[in-house]
């Protein structure tokens, strides 16, 4: 497992638990620090999983409202606990963390569902992650990581196409 992934597991751990005791902001980080003292002793992720986890608790109001807009069907009042963390830290990296590009959140967020959730979970976050994120393509809207993605991607294949074509 990754370190990247491995925190966001624990941080994805972590807001499972805030949300069980109801989702208050009062002991955020005693549960981060149980999650870490539990699952990880010595695990030095530079502090991903507290700025993820304290992130999306302050961010909820409208990642749950992204939530609702996105998932047919259904409301965050009615989702499982776990897709419902699991939505909100894959909407939260998806929408707001300029660090992460968007497919490497869609993906990890998919994992994580398949992992924790129940049968369909990885389906299920597929398919809302894949509307939040198609809702921003028709928008015009795109992270500066994405585009530079999409342009590393570009010059690659650029690069590949001038290696297979011979020189007039």
């Amino acid at each position: 497992m990754s370190n990247r992934h491995l925190a966001r597991t624990m941080a994805m751990q972590a807001l499972y638990e805030w949300d069980f005791r109801g989702g208050e902001g009062k002991g955020i980080d005693e549960i981060v620090q149980f999650v870490r003292t539990e699952f990880a002793p010595d695990f030095e992720d530079g502090g991903y999983v507290e700025r993820q986890v304290k992130a999306v608790v302050e961010h909820r109001e409208k990642l749950d409202e992204l939530l609702n807009q996105h998932a047919p069907n259904w409301t965050v009042d009615t989702m499982t606990l776990i897709d419902r963390n699991v939505l909100r830290l894959g909407v939260y990296e998806l929408k707001f963390d300029e660090s992460i590009p968007s497919i490497v959140a869609i993906n990890e967020a998919i994992e994580l569902g398949k992992t924790f959730g129940g049968d369909a979970s990885g389906k299920f976050v597929n398919g809302v992650l894949g509307a939040v994120y198609k809702a921003d393509v028709e928008a015009g809207v795109k992270k500066p990581i994405d585009i530079e993605m999409e342009k590393k991607k570009a010059d690659k294949d650029k690069k590949a196409v001038e290696k297979v074509e011979p020189a007039a």
